[in-house]
């Protein structure tokens, strides 16, 4: 499969408007109310009887302090106490759940997400995981794809070390800018030193995978200025790299409002920074997986997508495409049998839940087979830049050509753009097409043609 990438500043211009990431179809707009708690037990009851891995999820919303550009569902707080009260609650949902789900399905991947999951004390680490293997099977052969996502501000050498004690193996790294003037405009103030620090831990202990997190169009940032934290990140050369396009929404995302319309890099100025990072991976070897990652062309992600068996969930990408997807925490988002559900948002709610004894889902939404058949269109798009016709057809019983008609349809004027090619057997995604992958998802989403609204969504590039 080839993986490049080719950088067209007239074809992003044309296209760059706003639509979805993608880590879910349908996308969280079409949860709703009416889907709650029996659903969800019904749906966990009969995946049961298919079987079958699982993955976990567990959200820690806890922060030390904000970080501006952050649209994450978190909770800014000095007072550590808060993470006990919450642990407890995250505890008996653990009991809950694992109740549900046949001990007979080991959990091959498991993730803890923030807010800043290291915010919790070593101690508590450890407690989680135990209870977490009380009620869930756990891999025990470091097989599993066991990840956490790191703020070095919150962890050191010890932290590291406890954390692939306990099972993790893999860990990404908030970096976002090593520049001190992007840092002090954002609110995050990091040393290289720091980030190295953890970086150097997580070899030392092992770490199968280490991946960076960069963000592009903060306050103040240059091609020049970012250029030299590029450097300095493949210098050390992570796994993986994530490059994020910051989306200033700041009637959305109270935290933005402190960053300073002004001090943004011009659109043109963005677009150069995206262009050189490009050209800088690639030549350090880098391959393009899509949606802002990048990886090395023997990580587990460039050969799964090589391979045509790349997945993607609430997480990004991954190599486990049959888990089902058990979520835990507050605001938390899981995907279990054919259906999405969503964790109360509110910690007062959240815990009002649990203590009552019930599970905290609050909303969420059953896929109807066209979900199901568009969501596989979707995933094999973003995730392989292949689209197989005849794949489809033998999986859901379909002529793709009369199912699709209308949506192959709008496809002719991204073929002249040579952002695809399409014949009778399909779909392929050319190199100068892969930046662009959103909008040739969204020709396939029911939902936005049904006029759910884009703006919604984040700009595409």
């Amino acid at each position: 499969m080839d993986q490049s990438l080719v950088f067209d500043l007239d074809l992003i211009n044309k296209y760059d408007y706003s639509g979805p990431r993608y880590t879910s179809y349908p996308t969280a707009p079409q949860f709703h109310e009416g889907f709650g708690e029996a659903e969800y037990r019904a749906a966990a009851a009969a995946t049961n009887e298919q079987g079958g891995p699982l993955s976990l999820y567990f959200h820690i919303p806890f922060c030390d302090t904000i970080c501006f550009y952050c649209a994450c569902n978190k909770i800014a707080t000095k007072d550590r106490s808060m993470a006990a009260t919450y642990l407890d609650r995250v505890h008996k949902e653990i009991a809950m759940q694992g109740a549900m789900f046949d001990k007979s399905r080991v959990v091959e991947q498991l993730h803890w997400g923030g807010g800043t999951p290291t915010f919790i004390s070593h101690q508590e680490m450890q407690e989680l995981m135990r209870v977490t293997g009380e009620h869930f099977t756990l891999a025990d052969d470091d097989k599993g794809e066991y990840s956490i996502e790191i703020d070095p501000r919150e962890a050191t050498a010890e932290t590291i070390r406890t954390l692939r004690e306990v099972g993790f193996n893999r860990l990404s790294l908030g970096v976002q800018d090593l520049d001190d003037r992007v840092q002090k405009a954002v609110n995050r103030i990091q040393s290289e030193a720091e980030t190295m620090a953890v970086l150097e831990a997580a070899r030392d202990n092992k770490f199968r995978s280490v991946s960076i997190d960069l963000i592009y169009g903060l306050p103040f940032q240059t091609v020049e200025s970012f250029t030299k934290t590029l450097d300095r990140v493949i210098e050390v050369g992570p796994d993986r790299l994530s490059v994020f396009n910051y989306a200033h929404l700041p009637e959305l995302f109270k935290p933005q409002r402190r960053i300073h319309a002004q001090d943004l890099p011009a659109a043109q100025v963005k677009l150069d920074i995206l262009q050189m990072t490009i050209d800088h991976l690639t030549s350090a070897g880098y391959v393009y997986i899509g949606m802002d990652h990048f990886a090395r062309p023997d990580d587990e992600l460039a050969v799964a997508q090589r391979e045509g068996t790349l997945y993607r969930n609430f997480q990004g990408y991954s190599t486990h495409s049959d888990c089902d997807l058990v979520a835990m925490g507050v605001t938390s988002i899981g995907m279990v049998g054919n259906t999405y559900s969503q964790n109360e948002r509110g910690l007062d709610e959240y815990y009002g839940a649990i203590d009552a004894g019930k599970l905290a889902v609050f909303r969420g939404i059953e896929l109807t087979t066209d979900d199901l058949i568009r969501r596989d269109v979707i995933t094999r798009l973003i995730c392989n830049f292949v689209l197989d016709f005849s794949a489809v057809e033998q999986m859901w019983g379909i002529r793709f050509a009369d199912y699709f008609a209308s949506e192959l349809a709008r496809l002719p004027g991204m073929v002249s753009d040579g952002l695809i090619t399409m014949d009778e057997s399909g779909v392929r995604v050319l190199p100068r097409g892969r930046l662009l992958i959103r909008n040739i998802c969204m020709a396939f989403d029911r939902y936005l043609s049904a006029g759910v609204q884009q703006k919604n969504f984040s700009k595409v590039i």
